[in-house]
């Protein structure tokens, strides 16, 4: 026994295996670093510099700072988690597999990445930009596996992510937004004389010509609430905005200053602003959309739209997907902002629905905006002097309203530009044009019931407006190079307190004057220096415009006031009845199914139809759509764009649908004029 606890302990063998685990380790964390760098070029980087760019973003879906660091934590990890995944799993066949595994990762995620370069450096889309991307991610992949420098590189990469999400946070606009810095701005001094209640509305995306008739006046029969606003206010018709980006130019409205850095629309970066100046002596209800510059010691904006992690998740995974695509895509967040209507919400109406035949049902009122209904709402005379401020996205894509207020459907990815596809957007555009101006109506009534009417300041204009220009859409450099007069010109009509007959003034308006013209009306003094002036001063001597499409970058637009755009020539075979006609040929719709049974006490009708056509039908024919055997569009057949041999169909009249099982067809119109019936599927 003793022997034995005196016995030497026996020596352990040498374990061989723990370099190699060792070193197999350190080449799993070489690879890890390598996935890490390439998934932070291919979607970190891109992501956070388009959501950083646009704080717009995060204002209009009122996002908590903790919702978007979580976003951030998302963005910047979980892409890599399928990558490390499929890497760990494929160790199981041994370690030849997992080589190759790891370098077609990383040849596809290279490929990935030479789609996006791609579309910045060449010209090529679509099919031959996938093919070259994926012959490019071929070449870097075998180089990968040959040099080790191109290793050591993208492991030193794997930084990125890290630099990103510090750009994004401390850096980007962004930031704002995140980590907001101060409050305070000056309030304004109230002066000898009134101060009356102020009713301020700003639209979006509304040029003056969508209002204008052939005679250059509002277009009274298609928006009699218009017309009738311009015929007891003053209509300053050379109006125009400072940019046809929101985010700089509604703080230009609301500063008196232009555009001169790419700052979050918010309140720790524009401390001083309208709300401020009013905010001494006026209450404010304010009602913003994509801006936050009423900071909260001043108001408070109860109603937002959807708001968490999960529609800012849902939303960016669209960004990234307009991003990676291998065709050409305006990345814009706006294009996405859509106001929840008052029964989403859960709002109820703040009147009874108007006496009006239009309204042909009731439910249509809870298709209001429900910013609209709150800021209706809040209509009330009161006291003390009162600020009434609402940013309305109307008419603002997305297009969903029909003139009547019933809502339709839409897929996200159709054209905007090009033959026949900018007629449908404008045609969308001003369908929902002629809701806006049932929401002006609406405005002005609640008004004049309370009282308010002849006792308040009553502003109605635009932020800017877009070109509906062929080869031209939209509101960028383009678009105001080419249709500067869609671009920039804005409906603006002021109705001074006890004003009753309605004017026209031609002077040179820029949206920079509209604070200083308040302040005038307020009597309130404003403390910091406006490069506006008001419209009760000497107008300026300069006949031409300041525009920026960059902040800090004006650019000079000259003309006067704009002429209106004429309408597109209805076809006559709009309206008319179809008898039999036996069927020649096929097509597809989309959203068949909606026809079967059409609802209209929910207040949404199917007036979009889409859908694909077979190659027989050629290029440049006319294409019929009628619902219950009378033809509510005619559309021509456009070239396949990335989304195939597509056509879209507008039908703006809703007496074309009934409760019910509702008949669609499709006729392709022959050059004699007769017609010949496509089947559905």
């Amino acid at each position: 026994m003793a022997e034995d606890v005196l016995a030497p302990p026996r020596e352990r063998p040498p374990d061989t295996d723990r370099p190699r685990r060792r070193a197999g380790w350190r080449a799993e964390a070489a690879r890890l670093a390598e996935v890490v760098a390439l998934v932070g070029l291919v979607v970190t980087q891109p992501l956070l510099d388009v959501l950083g760019r646009s704080p717009d973003f995060f204002l209009f879906h009122r996002a908590a700072r903790g919702d978007v660091l979580l976003l951030v934590a998302l963005i910047a990890l979980v892409p890599t988690l399928p990558f490390a995944a499929l890497g760990a799993l494929s160790l199981l066949a041994g370690r030849v597999t997992r080589a190759v595994v790891h370098t077609v990762i990383v040849g596809l995620l290279l490929a990935a990445l030479a789609v996006q370069v791609g579309r910045h450096v060449t010209p090529l889309r679509g099919v031959p930009l996938l093919v070259v991307a994926g012959l490019v991610g071929a070449a870097a992949a075998a180089a990968h596996r040959r040099w080790r420098a191109l290793r050591r590189m993208l492991r030193v990469a794997a930084l990125g992510p890290v630099v990103f999400v510090g750009l994004f946070l401390f850096a980007s606009p962004a930031s704002a937004v995140v980590l907001p810095r101060g409050e305070g701005g000056a309030a304004g001094t109230a002066g000898a004389g009134a101060h009356p209640p102020v009713v301020m509305i700003v639209l979006d995306e509304l040029p003056l010509v969508s209002l204008l008739g052939p005679d250059g006046r509002i277009d009274a029969a298609r928006y009699p609430n218009f017309a009738a606003l311009a015929a007891g206010s003053t209509w300053y018709r050379n109006a125009t905005g400072v940019s046809g980006w929101t985010p700089y130019a509604l703080p230009a409205m609301l500063t008196g200053r232009y555009p001169e850095r790419g700052a979050a629309p918010h309140y720790s970066q524009y401390p001083d602003n309208l709300f401020t100046a009013l905010g001494g002596l006026y209450q404010i209800k304010a009602e913003e959309s994509i801006t936050r510059l009423c900071p909260p010691s001043r108001c408070e904006q109860a109603i937002t739209p959807e708001q968490g992690l999960g529609v800012l998740t849902r939303e960016s995974g669209k960004l990234l997907r307009q991003l990676a695509a291998p065709v050409d895509s305006r990345v814009d967040p706006e294009d996405s902002y859509r106001e929840q209507t008052a029964a989403e919400v859960g709002l109820d109406a703040a009147e009874p629905v108007p006496d009006d035949p239009k309204f042909r049902w009731d439910t249509l009122d809870d298709n209001q905006p429900a910013r609209f209904t709150a800021f209706l709402a809040g209509l009330r005379p009161a006291d003390r002097p009162t600020l009434h401020f609402l940013h309305l996205l109307m008419p603002h894509t997305p297009w969903t309203y029909l003139p009547s207020g019933a809502r339709y459907d839409a897929p996200e990815d159709l054209p905007n530009d090009g033959a026949g596809w900018v007629d449908l957007a404008r045609a969308r555009h001003l369908a929902q044009l002629g809701y806006t101006d049932r929401l002006i109506g609406e405005t002005l009534r609640t008004l004049r019931a309370t009282g308010l009417y002849d006792k308040a300041l009553v502003m109605v204009t635009a932020d800017h407006g877009v070109s509906f220009r062929q080869d031209w859409q939209g509101r960028g450099m383009d678009a105001i190079d080419h249709a500067a007069n869609q671009v920039a010109w804005v409906p603006m009509f002021v109705k001074e307190p006890g004003q009753r007959t309605g004017r026209v003034d031609d002077r040179n308006w820029e949206h920079v004057d509209l604070l200083p013209t308040i302040a005038d009306e307020t009597h309130m003094r404003v403390p910091w220096s406006m490069d506006g002036r008001s419209a009760n001063a000497t107008a300026r001597e300069r006949a031409d415009k300041r525009f920026y499409d960059r902040p800090g970058q004006p650019v000079t637009i000259t003309g006067g006031v704009p002429a209106s755009v004429p309408l597109p020539a209805t076809d006559p075979l709009v309206g008319t009845r179809v008898g039999a006609v036996s069927a020649d040929g096929s097509a597809t719709v989309a959203n068949l199914a909606a026809f079967d049974a059409v609802d209209p006490a929910r207040g949404a009708l199917p007036a979009l139809v889409w859908g694909t056509l077979p190659p027989s039908v050629p290029d440049g024919t006319r294409l019929a759509v009628a619902v219950n055997g009378t033809v509510g569009a005619v559309v021509p057949v456009v070239p396949p764009d990335a989304g195939g041999r597509r056509f879209a169909a507008f039908l703006p009249d809703d007496r074309l649908f009934a409760a019910g099982a509702n008949r669609l067809e499709l006729y392709r119109v022959q050059a004699d004029g007769k017609l010949r019936r496509l089947t559905l599927s």
